[in-house]
Formats: structure tokens, sequence, C-alpha cells
């Protein structure tokens, strides 16, 4: 059965190996040009996105490219090829609306279409959202919006599946009241399973994210290793004013205080924001607060002051408030190991830095987060190995509080050793450059999971177990040294096998 599940992947990946055609961009171009070769590149990005189907890449060269009308994105890819657009080789790429009128229908992107990657573009000054994405089964990665007069990236209008990978947005602002332009927003109708992963949002003058709901219910957002600050100001660091929220994560909320947004944060970072760190608002969906770091927000630290709805539950679980449990309310949680439990001390002596300069300079090579010392453990605090085990990989005994983890020992990281179903893994981020990141949904216990990548002449590349939980799951393998091509990311566990294709770029 392994066998015949191989071969299938493989006569997949041969039919999407070879897509159709690369257009390319350039400020010398002409659209007159076939825009098929780096000698005879288009002059506009929408002339290529009205050629681009299926399949096909839009490489841009660097520069600024100015638009005052909103760029469509509305064709559609699929899973196995998708519609990609691109700055080339990661040059420096600006996409700017200067002159695009203040407007709710000014968006600069408005992605309507499903399977498109979007990679390593700056999208500023649009009159209002700099990209409203309400298609599904999108990768937007390394993509920076700022200075919008809304918010920078939102999701809505059914939005589903979407992956927000490594994406900055800062300085949004709407000048009407400035009570709408978060850093990035999942809100009102916006649909099921969008994930973000690495993303930033600072200064902006509502929230850093906004999950408020309107005509949809029930919908499901998880964010991973997100950092937020210093929101409900403007980007010279004024305050916003009466209408500028200035929360880091609210993950719900509706006018009828009834609407259930279902929000999961891992690993996040809520820091000096105007109002509150991690914002209950009147969400009645699921909460959980996973290893995340909360430090001198103006308002509550972590803030889950009402109950939600039958069936639904809030969990704060290995999370660090750094000034105490002054700020905290959590009426309604489960709360867990926390730097506020029972047998914690927590001060500034935990820390190897609370420093917070540089998280906002440059990322790495591969657009993950810098490197800082801020928040990360002191060797031998308390809160090492101090926490819960939530299926998410760690080192030690046992996972430490907060957003980052130690390793000082050395140790290795732990697997559990039972056993049930897994579920097809959802990539974030496809093509992928360095590090492969994926997800998958699993059964009602804990499981041993085998992740195994296979060339495409079948080539086993690297295996390794990964620990799990009885939800969702997260994997990491680091892919950097391969061969540019396809290959198939494959979960074994005894239940059976499950498979991706992924491009290595």
């Amino acid at each position: 059965m392994k066998k015949n599940y191989l071969i299938i992947m493989l006569l997949m990946i041969a039919a999407i190996s070879a897509h159709a055609t690369d257009y390319y961009v350039a400020t010398t171009g002409s659209d007159s040009n076939t825009g098929t070769s780096l000698d005879e590149p288009f002059a506009k990005v929408t002339t290529a996105i009205s050629k681009a189907v299926a399949g096909d890449v839009i490489y841009i060269r660097e520069g600024e490219y100015k638009y005052a009308a909103k760029i469509s994105l509305s064709r559609n890819g699929t899973a196995e090829s998708p519609i990609q657009m691109m700055a080339y080789q990661k040059e420096k790429v600006i996409i700017d609306f200067s002159d695009m009128a203040l407007s709710s229908s000014n968006r600069g992107f408005s992605l309507s279409g499903d399977y498109w990657i979007i990679k390593d573009l700056v999208v500023r000054r649009a009159g209002d959202n700099g990209m409203f994405i309400s298609g599904s089964f999108n990768t937007v990665e390394n993509c920076i919006f700022y200075e919008n007069q809304d918010t920078g990236l939102q999701l809505g209008n059914g939005a589903a599946e979407n992956n927000i990978i490594n994406c900055d947005s800062y300085g949004n602002a709407d000048p009407t009241d400035y009570g709408d332009a978060d850093g990035f927003a999942c809100k009102m109708n916006v649909g099921n399973n969008n994930y973000f992963y690495g993303c930033r949002s600072w200064l902006n003058v509502d929230d850093g994210w906004d999950g408020y709901l309107r005509d949809t219910d029930d919908v499901s957002t998880v964010l991973e290793n997100c950092w937020t600050w210093m929101n409900g100001y403007f980007l010279d660091g004024s305050d916003g004013g009466a209408s500028a929220n200035g929360n880091g994560f609210k993950v719900g909320g509706s006018d009828d205080k009834t609407l259930m947004h279902n929000f999961t944060l891992i690993n996040c970072v809520a820091f000096d924001n105007k109002a509150k760190g991690f914002d209950q608002n009147n969400n009645k969906g699921d909460m959980f607060f996973y290893n995340s770091t909360s430090y001198r927000n103006k308002g509550y630290n972590y803030s889950i002051p009402y109950a939600v709805n039958s069936g639904k539950e809030a969990e704060v679980i290995n999370s660090i408030s750094v000034d105490g449990s002054s700020k905290v309310k959590l009426n309604y949680a489960l709360q867990q190991t926390n730097s506020w439990s029972s047998g914690f001390t927590c001060t500034e002596n935990d820390f190897v830095s609370l420093d917070t300069t540089g998280v906002s300079g440059p990322r790495k090579a591969d657009g993950s987060l810098p490197d800082l010392d801020v928040f990360k453990l002191a060797e031998g605090s308390d809160l090492i190995d101090g926490g819960t085990d939530l299926g998410y990989d760690y080192f030690g005994e046992a996972p430490d509080l907060g957003a980052f983890e130690t390793n000082y020992n050395g140790t290795g990281i732990f697997n559990p050793e039972t056993d049930e179903d897994i579920y097809q893994p959802v990539l974030h981020g496809n093509p992928v450059a360095s590090k492969l990141r994926f997800s998958y949904e699993a059964g009602e216990l804990p499981l041993k999971v085998t992740v195994t990548i296979v060339s495409v002449n079948g080539t086993v590349m690297d295996q390794k177990e990964l620990p799990a939980k009885a939800s969702r799951c997260y994997g990491e393998m680091n892919i950097a040294d391969y061969s540019k091509g396809v290959y198939v990311l494959q979960l074994s566990s005894s239940k059976g096998n499950q498979g991706v294709l992924f491009i290595k770029q």
C-alpha cells in the first residue's frame, strides 16, 4: 500500500513539474514586449496579471511601481499549479498606491482568486486595505504592508485556508476616525482555518490583530510565533485618540456579543500596546493562549473577563505576564502553569533581556523573525521546564513558560509514543526556500507521527518523528540544502499515510 501511495504521488509530481509560463515585469520594460524573458519584460504588473493562469509565475524586478487603481487578482490557480507572483530573486519591489484616493473600495490588492502564492512585495499607501483577501488556499509570504489608509492585510468575505507567513504590517492609519486600521485583520465575514506564522504588527492606529465578527460565526484562526507592539499610536508615536483601540491581539467580538471566533495563539508576544495585550473583547468562542509572553501593555496583559458559549473553552497555559498577576484578568479561563501561578516567581532576573530594541529590525535571510535576547529566559530561571506538555516541540523535562524555548543543556525533543488517526497535512508556504512548515489534524489521542520527505526519484531525503496533541499539530523540516524541484511530504502513523507535494525553490 505504501508503494502504491508513492507511485501516485510521483505521477502527480510529473504532471506539475512543468508549469506553463514565466512572466517578467521591470520598470525598464514595455507592455509591447512578450514579457516571457528577462530581456523582454512587461512594464506593468497588471499586464502580467492579465495573462497569468494556473501554473504561471510572475517575476517582478527591483523598483517602484505606482498605481492609482485597485489591482484585482481574480483568476484561480490549483493546489498542484498555483499562480505565483513574487520579487525576482528577492529584489526590493515596492507597489505604491500613493495616488489612490481614500475610499473603502480603493484597496491596493484585491485577492478574490484561489491558490495564489505572493512573495517578497512591499505594499504601501493604498486608499483602504493594502491587501484584501476574499479567496481561499492562498499564501502571502515575506510581504510588507505599511502606511495604508485602513488595515494592512485583511481577510473577509469568506476567505478560508489562507496562510500569511513572515509578513510585517505597520504604520497603517485610517484618516477618518482612526478606529479601523489594524495591522492584520481576519474579521467581519471571514472564513475558516486561516493561519498566521512569524508575522509582526506594530504602530497601527487601531489593533495589531483584529478578529471582530459580523455575518459569520464559529470560525477558527491560528497565530503562531507572531509579535505585536505599540498599537493605538501613529507612526510618529503620538496617541491615535479615543477611537484608536490599541490592543495587541483582539481575538473576536461582535455587535450582539454572541458570535464565536475560535482563536489559538501559540508562542506569541504582545508588549507596549495602548490597551490590552491579549484581549477577548466579547468573543464567545474558543480561546487558547499557549506559551505566550505579554509585557508593559497599558491595559491588562491577558484579558478574558466574560464566559464563553456552551461547548467552548478558554485556556491560558504556559504563559508569562512579565509585570505580574496584577496585569491579568482571566475570570473565565482555565489557567495552568503560568508565571503568576502558585509555585513560580517572575522578575526581570528571569530574562536575558527586557530591552525591546531591534524588534522591528531586519529579518533573517530566510524571512524568519530576528533572533534577539528580549524575553528569552535566563539560565537558572524557575520558568524553564516549568510548563505543561501541550504536544508541541520542547527541550528538557517539560516545556518552558513563555514564547521562547531554551536549550541550555542541549537535550533532545520529547516524543509521545501512542497512536491515533492523522489527517491531510497543510503546508504553510509553498514553494519553500529553507524551512518547510506544516500542520495536520490529529485524532482524539496523542500520537507518534513519522515525517518523511521523498524526492522526485523516490529517494528518502529526511525522516524524523514529531510530537503531537489531540488537535492541530505543527512541524518543521530544514530543506535549505535540497536541490530545486518537487518533493513529497509524507506523514505516517500506524493508521496509514497522508502526503502533500511541495516545491523547493
